[in-house]
């Protein structure tokens, strides 16, 4: 089973829907940013998760996107947000990363 790391992002013009859209991504990934997902699957995965934001969202106003990370991808963040919270650490696994270790998961 391939997994592979997805960067999903949306931009949703109503409140209501943005709010579904947003408790939708937050049980599948782990948000960067409000709008920003960064989840780990298969390509099954990923279709499930099109299709579920597909249901939600309203294709004239909205605009969701789901990109598949390259390996070893790099990630240069600025600002203030730190790109993932304490704890969590993207690792190399299988030609792909590896999503939500802990930090003492590591050392294993």
């Amino acid at each position: 089973m391939n997994r592979k790391l997805y960067l999903t992002s949306y931009d949703i013009r109503d409140p209501r829907r943005l709010q579904k859209v947003h408790r939708f991504c937050k049980e599948r990934g782990l948000a960067l940013q409000y709008s920003v997902f960064v989840m780990e699957g298969t390509d099954a995965d990923r279709g499930s998760l099109a299709a579920g934001l597909e249901e939600l969202i309203d294709p004239d106003e909205d605009d969701v996107r789901i990109y598949t990370l390259p390996q070893g991808v790099e990630v240069v963040p600025m600002g203030k947000a730190s790109p993932l919270p304490p704890g969590v650490v993207l690792v190399g696994v299988g030609g792909a990363g590896r999503l939500l270790v802990p930090d003492e998961a590591r050392a294993e």
